[in-house]
C-alpha cells in the first residue's frame, strides 16, 4: 500500500495534468477566437464587404459568446467541465472548417456563430478545473495563469496563422486552424476529469438553474461583471477586430509590425498576470484597487493614440499596447469576485455572468467603430482621422463600467460587513501595517 505522501504526490501531479489539458483546449480556443483579428483585411478582399459588414464577423461571434455565458454557466454546474470542454472544442473546430470552405458572407457568418458558441464553453470550464483540483490559496494565481497562458493562442493567430494567410492564402490558413481544433478535442477527451477521485460534485448540481436568481442578486456577481468589462473590453476591441487595421491603415505600420504588437499584448499579460494574481491572493480585500489602477492605465493608453492627429512613433504605440494589455489580466479579477460571492454550486453561472462583461461592451464598440468608419469613408480607405473618430467610442463603456465598479463595490462591502467581514479604510490599513513593521 503506498504511503500517504506518495498518494498526495500522485494527486498533485494528476491535478497539474488535468489543468494542463484544459489549458491546451483554451489555447486552441483563443487561436480560433482571435484569428479574425489578423484576417480582417483579407476577409474584406475575399467577400467584398465594407467595414460595418466586416465588423459583423466578430460582433456576431462575440455576441453569441456573451449571450451564452449564463446558459453555459448553468450547464457547467449541471454537467461539469469535461463535457463542456469537449463540446466546445468540437463546435469550434467545425466552425473553423466552415470558415475554411466559405465563399459567401452568410456561410462565413454561420461559421463565426459556431466559433462563438464553442468558445463560450471553454474559459469558464478551464477555470472550474482550477477550483476543483487546487486549494483556495492557489486559485487566484492559477486563474490568472489560465487566462495568461491561454493567450498564447493569440500568438498562434498573430504569427504562424498570419504567415500562412499572407503566404498561402485563405484555405490553407483556416484549414490549419481547423486541424488544430482537433488537437483540442483530443486533449479534452483524454486529459480532462471533472474532479479528483473520491470527491463529490457540489450539492444542488441537478437544480443548477434554480440558483440563477440568487446569483443575480449577489452584488459581488455584478462587481465581477463590471470589473471584467472595465479591464477587458478595450483589449477585445483591439486584439479581436480593429487593432490590426488601425495600426496598418491608421498608424502606417507594416503587417509584420502590427502582428508583433498583437504578440506584445500576450507578453505583457504573461508578465503582469502572475503579479496581479499574487496581489489578489495576498490582499483579497483590496482586489478592486487593482481593477481601478489598471483602468486608469488603460485610459491613459487610449489617450496616447486617440488625442494626437498624426501617426505616433513606434515607442508610443508600444506604450499604448502595454497599457491597454494590462486590462486583460485585471479583468480576470472579476471572475474571482464572482467566485467568492457565491457558493460552489453556483460557481459556473456566477463566473459565466462575470465573464460576459468585457465581451458585451467589446461587441458594442466593435460594431460602433464599423458604423463610424463607413459613415465617414464609404469607400473603405480609412484614415487615421476615421479610426480616431471610431475608436473614441471606447470612452463610453469605460465610464459606464467604472461607475458600475464603484457602485457595486460599495454594495458588496456592505454585504460583507453584514457577514462580519469589514474592509478597513485604506489609510487605516496602511497605518496599521506601518505600526506592525515597527514592531
Amino acid at each position: 500500500m503506498p504511503a500517504a505522501g506518495a498518494r498526495s504526490s500522485v494527486g498533485r501531479g494528476r491535478a497539474w495534468l488535468v489543468w494542463s489539458a484544459g489549458l491546451l483546449v483554451y489555447v486552441v480556443a483563443v487561436a480560433h477566437r482571435s484569428s479574425f483579428g489578423v484576417a480582417g483585411l483579407a476577409a474584406q478582399s475575399r467577400f467584398g464587404v465594407a467595414a460595418t459588414v466586416l465588423s459583423l464577423f466578430v460582433v456576431i461571434q462575440l455576441s453569441v459568446y456573451a449571450a451564452a455565458q449564463v446558459p453555459v454557466g448553468i450547464a457547467l454546474d449541471r454537467f461539469g467541465p469535461r463535457a463542456l470542454l469537449t463540446t466546445g472544442a468540437v463546435t469550434m473546430a467545425v466552425g473553423q472548417l466552415g470558415m475554411t470552405l466559405s465563399h459567401g458572407v452568410s456561410t462565413a457568418l454561420g461559421a463565426r456563430v459556431l466559433i462563438g458558441a464553442g468558445d463560450a464553453m471553454i474559459f469558464v470550464s478551464a477555470v472550474r478545473l482550477v477550483a476543483a483540483w487546487f486549494p483556495r490559496r492557489l486559485v487566484p494565481l492559477l486563474t490568472q495563469l489560465t487566462g495568461i497562458v491561454g493567450q498564447l493562442g493569440q500568438i498562434v493567430s498573430a504569427v504562424p496563422f498570419a504567415f500562412l494567410l499572407h503566404r498561402y492564402g485563405w484555405e490553407p490558413a483556416f484549414g490549419a486552424l481547423a486541424a488544430l481544433g482537433g488537437v483540442g478535442v483530443v486533449a479534452a477527451v483524454l486529459g480532462v476529469r471533472d474532479r479528483p477521485a473520491g470527491t463529490t460534485a457540489p450539492a444542488g448540481r441537478a437544480g443548477a438553474a434554480a440558483g440563477l436568481v440568487p446569483t443575480l442578486r449577489a452584488h459581488g456577481t455584478w462587481l465581477g461583471f463590471w470589473s471584467h468589462m472595465l479591464g477587458g473590453f478595450s483589449i477585445n476591441v483591439f486584439g479581436l477586430m480593429w487593432g490590426y487595421p488601425f495600426l496598418v491603415q491608421g498608424q502606417g505600420l507594416t503587417p509584420t509590425q502590427a502582428s508583433s504588437m498583437l504578440a506584445l499584448n500576450v507578453l505583457v499579460a504573461i508578465v503582469a498576470g502572475p503579479l496581479i494574481g499574487e496581489f489578489t491572493a495576498r490582499h483579497p480585500l483590496r482586489r478592486s484597487w487593482a481593477v481601478l489602477v489598471v483602468a486608469g492605465g488603460v485610459a491613459a493608453g487610449w489617450l496616447l493614440v486617440l488625442v494626437p492627429s498624426t501617426p505616433r512613433p513606434f515607442a508610443v504605440l508600444v506604450a499604448f499596447v502595454v497599457l491597454i494589455s494590462l486590462g486583460g489580466p485585471a479583468s480576470v479579477i472579476g471572475l474571482d469576485f464572482a467566485a467568492t460571492s457565491n457558493p460552489p454550486e453556483r460557481l459556473g453561472s456566477a463566473q459565466g455572468l462575470a465573464n460576459a462583461g468585457g465581451f458585451i461592451a467589446g461587441v458594442l464598440v466593435m460594431l460602433g467603430v464599423g458604423i463610424v468608419l463607413d459613415a465617414r469613408n464609404p469607400g473603405g480607405h480609412y484614415t487615421l482621422g476615421d479610426y480616431r473618430a471610431g475608436l473614441a467610442l471606447v470612452a463610453v463603456p469605460w465610464a459606464v463600467s467604472l461607475i458600475g465598479v464603484l457602485v457595486t463595490r460599495t454594495r458588496t462591502r456592505a454585504e460583507m460587513a453584514a457577514r462580519g467581514v469589514v474592509v478597513p479604510p485604506l489609510r487605516e490599513a496602511w497605518d496599521r501595517r506601518r505600526r506592525d513593521r515597527r514592531g
